[in-house]
């Protein structure tokens, strides 16, 4: 048999715990050669906090543990009695079925992408109204005209002595009207 990624419900804020109890119940049981890797789908973000530019972890599933394992009765059993674990995800309570590799490898591209270039943590779209927090033209209203998400920058409409000018600000100078 090979292993095939599951999707295990945790309990809601315990994903870092559930991951921890499994790895060492893992160990424990000396059934690693059936477990591949466990891991929490995360991914970095970027955002202004009292006025400083701050890095945070984001899950992006929350609720839910990646397991790279053989199913088994004993592997089922393992993952099944790991405190805060309400169960498998897909398939029957019996008999859970693994997602497919292509979601696989899509979930972990994006959690690999997640680490090389953190996003920000609001999202911003063409035709928004957002408000100026910061810099010269800091509590005027505008608009998004352009939004580039490689270099975290904004091309905002903002009303002048009544002319709309087309400003260039970072997304930590704005937010979300």
């Amino acid at each position: 048999m090979s292993k095939r990624w599951y999707v295990v419900h945790a309990y809601s804020g315990f994903e870092k715990h559930v991951l921890r109890s499994l790895a060492e119940r893992v160990k424990l049981y000396q059934v690693e050669d059936l477990f591949g890797e466990i891991l929490v789908p995360t991914e970095e973000v970027v955002e202004m906090r009292d006025g400083k530019r701050r890095k945070s972890e984001r899950k992006f599933y929350p609720g839910y543990v990646l397991v790279e394992m053989e199913m088994t009765d004993d592997t089922w059993h393992l993952v099944n009695e790991t405190p805060r674990v309400m169960g498998f995800i897909g398939g029957t309570k019996e008999k859970p079925a693994p997602i497919t590799t292509s979601e696989a490898e899509a979930i972990l591209r994006r959690v690999k992408d997640g680490t090389d270039k953190p996003r920000p943590k609001t999202m911003f779209e063409p035709g928004q109204s957002v408000r100026v927090t910061d810099g010269p033209f800091a509590d005027f209203n505008g608009v998004v005209e352009e939004v580039n998400y490689e270099k975290s920058r904004l091309q905002v409409s903002v009303l002048i002595f009544g002319r709309a000018t087309p400003v260039e600000l970072e997304f930590a100078q704005v937010e979300k009207e």
